[in-house]
């Protein structure tokens, strides 16, 4: 396993100099992945691309249709529980996009809903979602999380039910509000509470108020611990450090990527691009949310350099205001066969062609969607080219520009992805066009929904035939999309 600490992230030390070890454990993972899943084992074509074994029986299932699809805005979390829950999150954006569909939520075959910080009162939110929405009690609903990719997966999993027969029309969403993630007792004080409920005697109560500490009182943020690999003992954040020194993204590119990633959500909000996707949320209270709370359009270069680094003092390049941020929202996707399309009358915005998840060590997970996104393109023996429009969930500025770094690094793409040469350079007026996690947010549970959701519509809004939705998942996983407008 390679840990990196703050001690061997700094200038004066070449990115190479650490960058063998960590190139090697890619590709042990990548080798460990291949040989553990017989859908990534490739045989070499005589053009030098991959093709996946099981292509043709893969393509034998049914056609899997996106039909519409919605969110909510996303919201900043300010230092208290935001407005909404997880599931009052999904019902605020699920109900109107029920609304507009030419059937009933009950004939829905199934609902599910990705979800990572489920709150006590919410268990199962995928369930308790599809009651509030009317479905009936003899609606089926699951929920599931996979981390960061916990939306995409339930789209994924809709896809793949659907493309076997096993269902005609699913209800496919991600909820998150990171804002009501818990508070923590330290294990020193679960332990004292412990021994206080099981003492019996006056005088084992007194003996163990005797050992009370004042520090037992503070609490832990449940979000911090969720955001640090148990493994390597890495935080989120600190992974981002490991790639963008691995590849050599500086400070200023990664301020400058946040900076563009602010303007583009900026016009996108502008311009009317989100209209139809984003759809208002209306608190208790009747405060209403009709937009991204996130982005700063007045933000510049100057101001984004003046923050410090976060995870890596001093050397580090990853800081507030270019990294994702702590939101919450919601969104939801319909995803149907063509017999639905038939009987409802249904209008597809386009068709899921393919999936793939990938793994690799967690210290670099950041570098996942390199592995999944050119397993795709090997398997359906497609080009760089061939792609016109990229959804990369911005976890960090530092991370998205190390894979852009890594699919132009030959040896990384001969070693780790199996390419004849290098992938190439990915256009950046195709890649994340209306911003993207650092300007809206990243609600974890929500965020792989989001991607394919905005994916299609802005393919559509363009013009545009195919396109990529992909992002890195905590823990050393990564999730990619492969979508054809219809």
């Amino acid at each position: 396993m390679i840990v990196l600490s703050k001690r061997e992230i700094r200038p004066d030390v070449s990115p190479m100099s650490m960058g063998n070890d960590v190139m090697a454990q890619a590709r042990k993972s990548a080798a460990t992945a291949k040989a553990k899943s017989p859908t990534r084992t490739a045989r070499k074509t005589t053009t030098g691309r991959s093709r996946n074994a099981n292509q043709t029986a893969a393509s034998s299932g049914r056609p899997v249709y996106l039909i519409d699809g919605a969110r909510t805005p996303f919201l900043r979390a300010r230092s208290k529980p935001g407005p909404f829950t997880p599931v009052d999150l999904a019902v605020q954006c699920g109900r109107p996009l029920l609304t507009r569909q030419p059937f009933s939520p009950d004939e829905l075959d199934t609902v599910i809903l990705g979800c990572v910080n489920v709150i006590a009162d919410e268990m199962n939110p995928a369930r308790v979602a599809a009651l509030r929405l009317g479905m009936g009690a003899a609606m089926t609903a699951l929920t599931v999380q996979i981390n960061c990719g916990s939306g995409m997966q339930s789209i994924d999993t809709a896809f793949r039910t659907i493309e076997a027969g096993k269902a005609d029309l699913i209800f496919a969403g991600g909820t998150e509000a990171l804002s009501h993630a818990p508070l923590v007792l330290r294990k020193q004080a679960v332990e004292w509470f412990s021994h206080f409920a099981t003492a019996k005697t006056a005088w084992e109560r007194t003996a163990a108020l005797a050992g009370l500490r004042p520090e037992m009182a503070k609490p832990v943020i449940g979000l911090e611990r969720g955001l640090t690999d148990p493994i390597t003992e890495l935080n989120m954040g600190q992974t981002a450090e490991v790639i963008g020194h691995l590849f050599g993204i500086t400070r200023e590119a990664a301020d400058a990527y946040a900076l563009q990633s602010h303007q583009r959500l900026a016009r996108a909000q502008n311009n009317g691009f989100l209209k139809g996707e984003v759809i208002p949320a209306v608190a208790r209270d009747g405060v209403l949310y009709d937009h991204d709370d996130g982005v700063r359009p007045d933000t510049s270069m100057g101001k984004l350099a003046n923050l410090s680094p976060v995870f890596e003092k001093p050397y580090g390049s990853v800081t507030a205001g270019n990294s994702s941020q702590i939101t919450d929202g919601a969104c939801w996707a319909v995803l149907a066969s063509e017999q639905a399309m038939k009987k409802h009358r249904l209008t597809p915005l386009a068709r899921i062609i393919d999936s793939e998840w990938s793994a690799l060590d967690p210290s670099i997970m950041g570098l996942a969607p390199t592995l999944c996104s050119t397993g795709i393109m090997k398997r359906r023996d497609l080009s760089r080219e061939d792609i016109d429009l990229w959804e990369l969930n911005e976890a960090f500025a530092a991370q998205v520009l190390a894979c852009l770094a890594a699919w132009e690094d030959e040896e990384y793409c001969r070693n780790v992805l199996g390419l004849d040469g290098v992938f190439g350079h990915i256009d950046r007026d195709r890649l994340n066009v209306d911003g993207g996690a650092i300007s809206l947010g990243h609600p974890v549970g929500t965020s792989g929904n989001r991607l394919v959701l905005h994916l299609v519509n802005a393919m559509r809004r363009l013009g545009l035939k195919r396109g990529i939705a992909t992002e890195c998942i905590g823990g050393g996983q990564g999730g990619a999309m492969l979508l054809e407008v219809a």
